[in-house]
């Protein structure tokens, strides 16, 4: 039996979270938290910009299939792949490339790119689906059109990874994590840091919580895309390899969480972004959607995950 979503105690919830947001600094934690039954939210920052990183990809999942459902795209549809499409680490598809990478090719139906970005985060999955699309402005375009503000898709991740390193143009034979690693670290340590301090105060690739809510909490209530095709994103989401750690780690055994991280390097010291959102289901049936995100971390990938996992449990525990 399904249990009546009941009011959020916002007063808990934003006691809960003040020690998190002190926990993260020098980094700057942000969480949102709408309940979809009651159309209720919470946001510890209601204007602030976080980068994304590989969370993007829920979105271009999602603009991907409304093609499909308009019929300009089809499910097996073949997308040929070449070694100029490579983009940076990870990607199974990278791993799988011959060495040396060029004058290769390959087929891989659409919604093996598709799954490959959402649940594994695959890079070149995503800029090869995202340039069949029309590309970054077409995604944005996208979340116009559904009335989803202040989220943006600027750049490939070809383009956005090699910018937060501040290194020349990817190249197809960085596709191996080790060399991609050595070339980064070919370049001045001063640049690197510029290059990521750079990124930090950068608009693009960027969203704020309610644009991040706004976007699950359309996708949960079937706005976005077809039925079936709704069906398709949420389990995809809901089999995500990334992210254990995270905010699932802070949910009650048994919950099912559709959600896509994103993880920028680390470097120097300092990871510039993480996040990781999602729709919630909990086991007795209440549902939420939650978006976490955190920039400029000087923390330890452990201290990370656990500030995730800790602001699901606030969330939980504020559920009235």
């Amino acid at each position: 039996m399904r249990r009546p979503a009941g009011p959020l105690n916002v007063k808990k919830l934003a006691a809960s979270f003040a020690p998190l947001a002190a926990r993260a600094a020098p980094g700057r934690f942000g969480l949102g938290v709408q309940i979809l039954a009651r159309d209720e939210v919470w946001l510890s920052d209601a204007s602030g910009r976080f980068p994304m990183q590989s969370v993007f990809k829920a979105p271009l999942a999602a603009a991907a299939l409304a093609e499909i459902d308009a019929g300009r795209l089809k499910l097996d549809e073949p997308i040929r792949i070449t070694d100029l499409d490579l983009s940076p680490p990870f990607s199974a598809i990278d791993q799988a490339w011959p060495t040396p990478p060029e004058h290769h090719a390959a087929l891989m139906p659409a919604i093996d790119l598709i799954a490959l970005a959402v649940q594994r985060s695959d890079n070149t999955a995503a800029d090869v689906i995202m340039k069949r699309i029309g590309g970054p402005g077409a995604v944005t375009a996208w979340l116009r059109s559904k009335d989803i503000e202040d989220m943006r898709i600027d750049r490939y991740e070809r383009e956005l990874q090699q910018d937060v390193a501040g290194m020349a143009p990817f190249q197809p034979q960085w596709k191996d994590q080790a060399v991609w690693i050595a070339a980064r670290g070919a370049v001045p340590a001063v640049d690197r840091e510029a290059a990521m301090n750079a990124y930090l105060a950068d608009p693009r690739d960027t969203t704020t919580l309610p644009a991040a809510l706004g976007f699950l909490s359309k996708l949960a209530l079937g706005e976005l895309i077809s039925p079936a095709s709704t069906r398709l994103l949420m389990k995809l989401m809901s089999s995500a390899a990334t992210g254990a750690h995270r905010l699932v780690a802070g949910l009650p055994r048994g919950t099912v969480l559709a959600h896509k991280t994103g993880t920028s390097s680390t470097d120097l010291g300092l990871t510039p972004a993480i996040g990781d959102i999602g729709i919630a289901t909990l086991p007795d049936g209440r549902r939420f959607a939650i978006a976490a995100f955190l920039a400029g971390s000087t923390a330890t990938e452990t201290q990370r995950d656990r500030l995730f996992a800790d602001a699901a449990r606030g969330v939980v525990a504020a559920l009235g």
